[in-house]
């Protein structure tokens, strides 16, 4: 039996963070792949879509051509192209972690699905390892929705999306949250005809009223068909590429007939795969592993990293999970999971960046609030580039002055939403951010003067 300090499962994004700060100080590590290294990101997540989305934006302002005084001719998609683009960028990455990760000193790979055997045990095919410390870095999936007729029909996710030859002719999507509306813009901007349903009664459940509301005319704007408080009811498929979707909506029988359909309905963590019970290791109600403030499970030994502990789902908080991990086992306590302010983007173009609260979030909160909202054609740099759909909206504590959270939908929202974030870490009075002096001219000059217009909340 090999015998390590640290048994390394899945090469999620914190791997290549942590791994190596821990062979520089002297550990045998053990790294256990069954899949692609690389985790989700690079494989079926961010490096293949927003490849893909690049590429749709490419199409998209080429047609706005006109609108700008280019003249581009007719425009046309080589699909083929578009798809060995993405695949050279995941695969390029996928590989080369694997090599690094293979070529370190005093690192073993397991090429192989990992199950525990025991607290500090855990079996690779024929082979029994044991470690003293054990991190859990297995990610997760898509969720699959149990709808009748699924098993007779020609289904994708994100992961089967991403091996298409053809370009979808009809693209339906079952799910309208952030995968599936940043697939609906792509393909739809790529050719593709494009059905949205949503069982909800808005676009991203998660977030406020007139942010998705916003999102709702960007993408109808291009002519994306969205059906709302719409419950899938079966499904069926008479022929290759002719998929029936029964849905309700509005207590009506509808139907729509696409080639393809995309289920964007959430995702599960991998912890069913892991025989956690041998290792004492509990999940919660949804199958997440759960974690401290120092990303330790209630097996003291053992942490979980990344999408399986359900504290964050996003490649950016997996790497902190790992750096939080990793300053706790290094004896420091620089960083708590408690510690983290949320943020993340929504990939649509233009993008959706989010930190802290949500409006509905603070009003909830019971804390005294102040709100700033601008619309983005009412920003120069934004009327400069014809990019004017979307909002900014600003939340502040009344009472600490502090920033409780921010919105910002539209051109560079990605960006700028991490000048918030970064704020937000220091806990100063918004009044200190009010007197930055921001290059002109840029959408991000704005967000400091936005601030004049706080009021409290109705």
């Amino acid at each position: 039996m090999g015998k390590y300090d640290v048994i390394w499962i899945g090469t999620g994004q914190a791997t290549g963070t942590v791994v190596p700060r821990l062979i520089k100080a002297g550990k045998s590590v053990a790294i256990v792949e069954g899949g692609r290294f690389g985790g989700s990101c690079v494989n079926y997540g961010c490096t293949p879509t927003k490849t893909i989305v690049a590429s749709a934006r490419a199409a998209h302002m080429a047609r706005r051509g006109a609108d700008f005084g280019v003249i581009t001719g007719e425009i046309s998609i080589d699909f083929a192209k578009v798809m060995e683009r993405q695949n050279k960028m995941r695969h390029g990455a996928s590989h080369g972690m694997e090599n690094w990760l293979r070529g370190m000193d005093n690192v073993t790979v397991y090429a192989g699905f990992a199950t525990f055997a025991g607290p500090h045990t855990v079996q690779v095919g024929d082979d029994l390892i044991e470690g003293e410390t054990i991190v859990i870095n297995a990610g997760g999936r898509a969720r699959i929705f149990p709808i009748p007729g699924l098993d007779e029909v020609d289904w994708l996710d994100n992961a089967r999306l991403l091996d298409l030859e053809a370009l979808p002719p009809h693209l339906v999507i079952v799910g309208g949250s952030y995968i599936g509306l940043e697939f609906a813009q792509a393909f739809r901007r790529l050719g593709s005809e494009v059905t949205i349903i949503e069982a909800a009664s808005q676009l991203m459940f998660r977030e406020d009223a007139d942010i998705a509301a916003a999102t709702k005319e960007i993408l109808e704007s291009e002519d994306i068909t969205i059906h709302l408080g719409a419950n899938v009811k079966r499904l069926a498929q008479e022929a290759p590429q002719q998929i029936d979707v029964f849905f309700e909506q509005d207590g009506q029988a509808q139907q729509v007939q696409g080639t393809h359909l995309l289920l964007a309905v959430g995702r599960i963590p991998n912890s069913d795969r892991l025989n956690l019970e041998a290792a004492g290791v509990a999940v919660n109600e949804r199958g997440y592993i759960q974690v401290n403030d120092v990303m330790q499970t209630n097996a003291p030994h053992i942490f979980a990293v990344g999408d399986i502990n359900g504290e964050g789902a996003f490649t950016h908080t997996s790497v902190n999970d790992g750096e939080i991990f990793w300053d706790y086992y290094n004896g420091s306590d620089d960083r708590a999971l408690s510690q983290r302010v949320p943020t993340y983007a929504m990939f649509i173009d233009p993008p959706l960046g989010r930190v802290g609260m949500s409006e509905k979030e603070a009003r909830a909160s019971g804390r005294p609030v102040l709100m700033a909202v601008r619309p983005m054609k009412h920003i120069s740099r934004a009327r400069e580039k014809d990019e004017k759909a979307g909002l900014v909206k600003i939340l502040v504590d009344a009472d600490t002055e502090e920033f409780l959270g921010a919105a910002i939908l539209g051109v560079g929202g990605d960006e700028i939403i991490n000048m918030f974030t970064t704020f937000m870490y220091t806990k100063q009075s918004y009044k200190l951010f009010r007197k930055a002096v921001l290059t002109h001219p840029t959408v991000a000059e704005l967000m400091p003067w936005i601030l004049d217009d706080l009021k409290p909340l109705a």
